[in-house]
């Protein structure tokens, strides 16, 4: 080899790894402000933290967010789509599920991420300058009057034993006048659209989007009827390892998909005013008081996660389908384990973190019921198993 080709491939080598230094540096540093040390592997343009407030539709605020954020990643405008136009639609359907199974079904403000989906299937999606959802006089969303109305409705429509030409009409007056009557139209660069058309203009697809989940109690890479009461609809989930599982968030994350999670925060481990949640290495039993508080304060040391353990957890009721939130981000602490930046439906300002929390890896493995996903962000392979 020439003594000058040997000089320009040391100096391209070195300049590459120059490059891949910076480029690693660029997208690995602190995020300002996060309840431990922590670097940025990929966080992803969203929109801003808004409250459910005193209402039980988290399932609709954080799929929202979810759409409102696939649409900055299709290049779309930054949209701030309302949540109760899912709720209101999602009411209506369950009222008339939980009447047709003569009340041995689940009714209530609960709700899947899949549940948003269908509605944006039939009736489209609109902003919330069109549907704010407040009629009842209050500045934020509070539903515990309206759900035991509607409760009361549909076990009426039950007790008569008849099921009205006019009861439909019924219940949606009574939606009308806490949330609003629903919006024919809205604008889109001058364009009056129905909510159905709006949506498809925007070029969103509901049928690209799947639910995954993770139980011993069906087999591997099989659709399956999650067992949770919110899942009113009977929906079906795709079943794979726990391992797979973290894999998609994580392919999701770094490929520009963000991700509705639905799991348990009852868990001890989960402080959303410390804005973390993790799963310490010692039972929470046998911490005093001064130990519970410290895990919260540095980067602590915790469980292995693994199959088996997150099966018992959901066969004995301790991780159940408590709330679902949007996971926004991936970021690395400095012992290697990974934490998921999630966005919470409490409002900016329930932490110092504008609300978000930050969801360890032992964490989301032990406690995640299921997730919701773009089909283009699941790795090749796992794809290739469940026959997508």
């Amino acid at each position: 080899m020439r003594k000058e080709n040997f000089s320009f491939i040391k100096a391209s080598i070195a300049f590459i790894s120059i490059s891949l230094l910076l480029s690693y540096t660029a997208n690995a540093q602190k995020v300002k402000n996060t309840p431990v040390p922590l670097k940025t592997v990929k966080l992803l343009k969203t929109t801003v933290t808004k409250a459910q407030s005193r209402t039980g539709t988290c399932w609709s605020f954080a799929t929202t967010s979810f759409i409102e954020t696939e649409l900055i990643r299709m290049g779309k405008e930054e949209l701030d789509l309302s949540e109760m136009y899912f709720a209101r639609h999602a009411y209506e359907a369950k009222a008339d599920s939980y009447i047709r199974y003569h009340g041995d079904a689940s009714f209530g403000e609960g709700g899947q991420a899949h549940d948003v989906m269908d509605v944006v299937a039939d009736y489209g999606f609109v902003t919330e300058e069109k549907y704010h959802g407040i009629m009842y006089g209050e500045e934020k969303h509070n539903h515990r009057e309206l759900s035991r109305v509607l409760k009361s409705f549909v076990d009426a429509v039950i007790d008569a034993r008849q099921m009205t030409p006019v009861w439909e009409k019924a219940f949606s007056s009574i939606l009308d006048t806490y949330l609003g009557e629903q919006p024919v139209s809205l604008s889109l660069n001058n364009e009056e659209l129905s909510p159905k058309d709006f949506a498809k203009k925007l070029g969103f697809n509901p049928d690209d989007y799947i639910e995954l989940s993770s139980y011993t109690h069906h087999p591997w890479y099989s659709a399956f009827m999650l067992e949770v009461p919110d899942n009113w609809s009977h929906d079906l989930y795709y079943n794979v390892p726990v391992e797979e599982l973290m894999e998609t968030i994580r392919n999701s994350i770094k490929n520009g998909y963000s991700v509705v999670w639905d799991g348990d925060v009852s868990d001890d481990g989960f402080k959303s005013k410390k804005g973390l949640a993790i799963v310490p290495a010692k039972d929470w039993d046998d911490m005093d008081e001064k130990e519970r508080d410290d895990v919260f304060n540095k980067l602590a040391d915790e469980k292995e996660i693994n199959q088996d353990i997150r099966q018992k957890a959901f066969d004995d009721f301790s991780a159940t389908d408590d709330h679902l939130m949007h996971l926004t981000g991936l970021l690395r602490a400095s012992n290697g384990n990974y934490y998921y930046q999630t966005k919470n439906s409490h409002g900016k300002d329930r932490n110092d973190y504008d609300g978000f929390v930050y969801m360890s890896d032992a964490y989301v493995m032990l406690n995640t019921l299921a997730i919701m996903v773009h089909k283009d962000a699941i790795p090749e392979k796992i794809a290739e198993k469940l026959g997508l």
